[in-house]
Parts: structure tokens; C-alpha cells; sequence
């Protein structure tokens, strides 16, 4: 049996901003943010300084923010582990990012597969980009009709995702295990 929703807690970004600790803020409800292992951060680096290499060369200012909330609504902020945005960004993120980039953990493997899954097609972001450390594959979405269609699944192969028909990032997969 579940319980009425009127009766489920639900938070807003004025609840959040006080919480100690890091955490989500997903349709009101919180989720806790694990602290990452050591191969999560040095995949997230390795990531971080390919995409950052690449989007210097962009014409568009694209940059590739690491763990920087992307304030959606009031009750939902959420915290992917690479954002990139063709836009200046003051604090935090408040529009829609060009492609967001999360590295799968047994932990976060519900979250990013089917929540975050479901609100960023919601949000209209144009690439979602999930890492599989424990399998070395990387799985890239893009929205085709507002709807989410795999455009990668691989473990060795090289992908490219063009971003405003402008900038091209190309991403080796097996780079990311080396």
C-alpha cells in the first residue's frame, strides 16, 4: 500500500540550500549524494579535461562544468557529475544544459538510469551521457522528438556528439579506462 501523496514530505530549494551534507533535490524528494571512489573522480578528471581540450575549440562558449547544481525548479536541483553549457553561468546552472554526463555507480545506477533519465528528457537535454566504470562502456541518448533514442552503446569505439550543429566532441571510450 502506498501512501497518499498529501501525506509524503516535499521539499524546496529554500529546504535544500540548508542542508548539510551534499545532496539532490528531485520533485521534492531528497536524495543523498555518496561520497565518489577513487576510479568515479579519476574518470570524472579524465572526462573533464578531454571535454574541456575539445570545447576550447568550439566557436560557441561552450564550457564543461564538474559537479555544479542545475537549479531546474523549486523542488528540483540536481547535481550531475559533468554539465555542459553554451552560455555563461553565474553560480549555478538555471537553464538547460547542451549535454549532461553521469558516472554510473552501484549506488547511483536507479537514480541515473531511470529518474534522471526521465527528467532530463523531460528538461529537453539534447545528449545524455551515462559512464559505466565496472563494465568500461559508455551509453550516449539523444533527444529525437522529445524522447530519449540511444545514439552510442559501446566499450571501444570513438563518439562524436556535435553540439548547436557548431562544436564536436569526440570521446575514445577506452581513453577513459587507460
Amino acid at each position: 500500500m502506498t501512501l497518499p501523496e498529501k501525506w509524503l514530505p516535499s521539499y524546496t530549494y529554500e529546504d535544500y540550500v540548508k542542508w548539510e551534507g551534499d545532496w539532490e533535490l528531485i520533485e521534492g524528494i531528497p536524495y543523498a549524494i555518496a561520497s565518489p571512489l577513487g576510479k568515479h573522480q579519476k574518470i570524472l578528471t579524465l572526462l573533464l579535461y578531454l571535454l574541456t581540450s575539445q570545447l576550447r575549440e568550439c566557436p560557441t562558449n561552450c564550457f564543461a562544468y564538474p559537479e555544479l547544481d542545475w537549479i531546474i525548479n523549486e523542488k528540483t536541483v540536481v547535481r550531475p557529475d559533468i554539465s555542459i553549457t553554451c552560455y555563461d553561468v553565474e553560480d549555478y546552472i538555471r537553464s538547460r544544459p547542451e549535454i549532461v554526463f553521469e558516472i554510473v555507480s552501484r549506488s547511483s545506477f536507479q537514480k541515473d538510469e531511470e529518474i534522471k533519465f526521465h527528467l532530463f528528457e523531460r528538461e529537453r537535454v539534447p545528449y545524455y551521457v551515462l559512464v559505466y566504470p565496472n563494465i568500461r562502456k559508455v551509453r550516449v541518448y539523444k533527444l529525437v522528438n522529445n524522447k530519449y533514442q540511444i545514439f552510442f552503446d559501446g566499450d571501444r569505439e570513438e563518439v562524436e556528439i556535435l553540439i548547436n550543429g557548431k562544436c564536436r566532441i569526440r570521446l575514445k571510450v577506452e581513453t577513459l579506462w587507460e
